[in-house]
């Protein structure tokens, strides 16, 4: 199931379905105190009503999902809550009210003013229209009662999207974390290889050596040497041959391997969907360039994760002409302008000071383009 399907039928868009369903049945079943003496097209106008703040409700979900402008779903909010209180006015009846709670529980995400306005907008159409029908008393006390749930609906809302979150962060920090080590076991094994080769070099090779010296000069000595002295010169010499091609090997630096570690960058985005293709080839001699590649794709990732909206992002490392080319692209919605924001200058920036760059294309969805030169 794609994630933005997924989420429209989350547990808690669930539940809302079935207070929806349920308010609809009460509606229908309930009768209605109209002028019209519930005609039929009474009830025709409730199930439209119905079927316009469903549709709202459907739309705020999904543009929610995918985009992060608060526009859309501020209007898709206020079409709910005009349905909400046209129903509230055609029934006269107290199960429409509960509608309102599904617009409160969904607005927590907006700005506060606006949240407010549509809140305090709300009851107060709703106290109007139940004062046309109701008791003073009667009337307040059921918008109070009906406020009050609002509130209740809103906070456990917002605490749910903040838990959720909160989620999110700590596993981008774990993920942070968890990809800087596999970077520093790299490293620190890199660093250890070229310890050995030094303390080879320098405490077995030069001991090596000196035996050898010692052994020639027993096989030339004109008293005469038992062959066993020459075979013992020969075998000294051989080993030191093998001595320096394991430190040659040691010293032999192939580079710091990154795929391990944009793995673990990429393992806890839920959405979207990480492909990562890195070349064996694509190595770079300096933890400082590694560094900047990493923290490159992982601002690269976290944009795509909460502003692109896309269901994929292909992720590649490859060496090209002397340098190492970082792509990350992804099918979301992009934008003709590219405005780049504190994250991708910070990125422009650290590639730029190890001679680097970094290029960036919106349209087809977003596209980021960087590289540095080989150390």
């Amino acid at each position: 199931m794609p994630d933005r399907l997924r989420r429209l039928f989350s547990p808690l868009h669930c539940a809302a379905y079935l207070t929806w369903a349920t308010v609809l049945a009460g509606l229908l079943v309930g009768g209605f105190n109209t002028p019209a003496g519930g005609s039929r097209a009474a009830y025709v106008a409730v199930i439209a009503l119905m079927l316009v703040f469903l549709a709202g409700f459907v739309f705020e979900a999904w543009w929610s999902s995918c985009s992060p402008r608060r526009g859309p779903v501020l209007a898709a909010l206020l079409v709910e809550a005009a349905a909400a209180l046209a129903l509230v006015a055609l029934t006269r009846d107290g199960i429409a009210p509960v509608l309102l709670i599904l617009v409160v529980a969904q607005a927590v995400d907006l700005p506060r003013g606006q949240l407010i306005a549509l809140v305090v907008g709300a009851n107060l159409g709703l106290l109007a229209i139940l004062l046309s029908a109701w008791p003073v008393a009667s009337a307040l006390i059921v918008t109070l009662l009906f406020a009050g749930f609002q509130a209740f609906a809103g906070l456990t809302g917002y605490y749910a999207k903040q838990a959720e979150r909160s989620r999110d962060e700590l596993a981008q920090v774990n993920a942070h974390l968890l990809a800087t080590r596999s970077l520093l076991e790299e490293s620190a094994r890199d660093g250890e290889r070229l310890r050995l080769a030094r303390e080879l070099h320098d405490v077995a090779g030069h001991k090596l050596t000196a035996l050898k010296l010692q052994l020639s000069l027993l096989a030339r000595d004109p008293a005469g040497a038992p062959p066993a002295v020459s075979t013992a010169a020969g075998l000294a010499g051989e080993l030191l041959d093998d001595l320096r091609g394991v430190v040659g090997q040691l010293r032999r630096h192939e580079g710091l391997d990154l795929k391990r570690a944009i793995e673990e960058l990429a393992a806890p985005l839920p959405r979207p969907r990480v492909h990562v293709d890195v070349a064996a080839d694509a190595r770079v001699d300096d933890v400082v360039q590694a560094q900047a590649l990493l923290r490159t794709a992982q601002e690269a990732l976290t944009n795509a994760a909460r502003h692109s909206g896309a269901d994929n992002v292909w992720l590649r490392l490859a060496r090209e002409a002397g340098r190492i080319v970082l792509e990350v692209r992804d099918d979301g919605r992009g934008s003709e302008v590219v405005r780049p924001g504190n994250g991708l200058a910070g990125m422009r920036e650290r590639l730029e000071a190890l001679g680097g760059g970094l290029a960036l294309t919106g349209d087809r969805g977003f596209r980021i383009d960087a590289w540095i030169p080989l150390a």
